[in-house]
């Protein structure tokens, strides 16, 4: 059994799928998220989604980085995470403006004070502030803010998100077709509309990430970030704390070590980057490239993937056939996937169904206009690449080949 099994955490959500494999699929079932007929207005030509999702035990990182080095700013990228986790789900089926949020925040106040709730709930409308200059609208209605201290231990930060949308401008992956390319975009780097370095970890695996990554520390200190009755063997059993820089944890990337990758070496002070900072990394949104794409590109767009939970075999949930995917061109793994194979001592296959690995969004596209995304995407500052294709198969197939290694799902 895997250590995330063991934590009681499913990277696959197998059980989760049992328990709504018998609900309705909605109006298209390949599509990445549930969409229903417009039963608001009754219009033929329009559709309804709503989303829920949140930052997941991020939160309890945030909570113990807050815990050791006061830095109260960190529950700001919370409030992202909690955001984005929607979003990116909502624009893989085309939808990029007018969408209505609602979070839900429940906390225990004897450990978390009022004035982290702010810095979450100023910091989404914030986040929406800085959309907003990219075309993107979001309206922020409030929601529910409990104090539940019998239920979690610190505080979980979740939001819903929902729309209405016309039927002609929805992606639903029905297009996705043999000879078709997948072209992949980075969740690392510094895009336009980011201030900092970007680690590329998202909100997903990040229960593993914690308790592989740092160390019995926490768990002498903070018994309350993690569930007491699990075996000592897989809590907090990696070996950094969160104040670790990248020097100090043995990688020293301004000196060119094997670890240098992508952009991070060329900001200045990289390896004074910490552990915490990396693993805290804000979920990149792509929202201002999606809606650039839908605006010149929609009709190229056959079908699109947010490699979240389940990383890079998201794919397989979404095809509309018996598709082979072949994923031989993938991004080098950022550092932070690194420091967390390493202190977990994780095979390739688990890490890449479990993380991103790199990139944290797919569109499948026919090979002629795959160059134009690509440039869409590096004028915003992200680097794209084509990472696979899809080829005809007698089954539902996902072959990824990396590092030497040929992984088949």
């Amino acid at each position: 059994m895997s250590l995330y099994s063991q934590r009681g955490v499913s990277a696959q959500k197998e059980e989760v799928h049992k328990a709504t494999e018998k609900l309705d699929k909605g109006l298209y079932p390949y599509a990445f998220c549930k969409i229903y007929p417009d039963y608001l207005t009754g219009d033929n030509n329009a559709v309804n989604l709503m989303h829920a999702d949140g930052a997941g035990t991020k939160s309890i990182l945030a909570y113990l980085y807050w815990k050791e080095t006061g830095d109260i700013s960190v529950w700001k990228g919370i409030a992202q995470d909690a955001i984005v986790m929607n979003l990116d789900d909502l624009l893989c089926v085309g939808i990029h403006d007018n969408l209505l949020f609602s979070s839900t925040i429940d906390r225990n106040k004897s450990r978390v004070p009022g004035e982290v709730l702010e810095v979450i709930i100023n910091g989404t409308q914030e986040f929406f502030d800085e959309l907003k200059q990219y075309g993107v609208n979001i309206h922020f209605l409030g929601g529910e803010t409990a104090d539940v201290g019998d239920v979690v231990r610190t505080i979980a930060v979740n939001g819903t998100m929902t729309a209405r949308w016309p039927k002609q401008q929805l992606v639903t992956n029905e297009k996705i077709q043999p000879g078709d390319v997948i072209v992949g975009f980075a969740s690392y780097g510094q895009a336009v509309y980011e201030t900092t370095y970007n680690s590329g970890i998202g909100s997903n695996g990040l229960t593993s990430a914690r308790h592989d990554v740092l160390g019995k520390f926490y768990a002498q200190q903070f018994k309350e970030s993690y569930e007491n009755s699990l075996s000592d063997e897989v809590v907090y059993i990696g070996p950094h704390k969160m104040t670790d820089s990248l020097k100090d944890a043995g990688y020293d990337l301004e000196a060119g070590s094997q670890l240098t990758t992508h952009n991070l070496s060329r900001h200045s002070g990289s390896s004074q980057l910490t552990i915490g900072q990396l693993l805290l990394s804000p979920t990149r949104t792509y929202a201002p490239l999606l809606k650039e794409l839908f605006n010149k590109h929609f009709d190229a767009i056959h079908g699109l993937i947010h490699c979240s939970g389940g990383g890079q075999t998201k794919c397989m949930k979404y095809l509309p056939g018996d598709f082979r995917i072949v994923k031989d061109n993938l991004f080098e793994p950022p550092v932070i996937f690194k420091i967390i194979q390493k202190a977990s001592g994780s095979d390739l296959r688990e890490m890449y169904q479990v993380f991103n690995m790199g990139h944290r969004l797919e569109v499948f596209t026919p090979e002629a206009s795959a160059a134009a995304i690509i440039q869409a995407a590096e004028a915003l500052g992200i680097e794209a690449k084509i990472v696979g294709r899809v080829e005809a198969g007698t089954k539902k197939e996902l072959v990824l080949r990396t590092a030497g290694e040929e992984i088949i799902f």
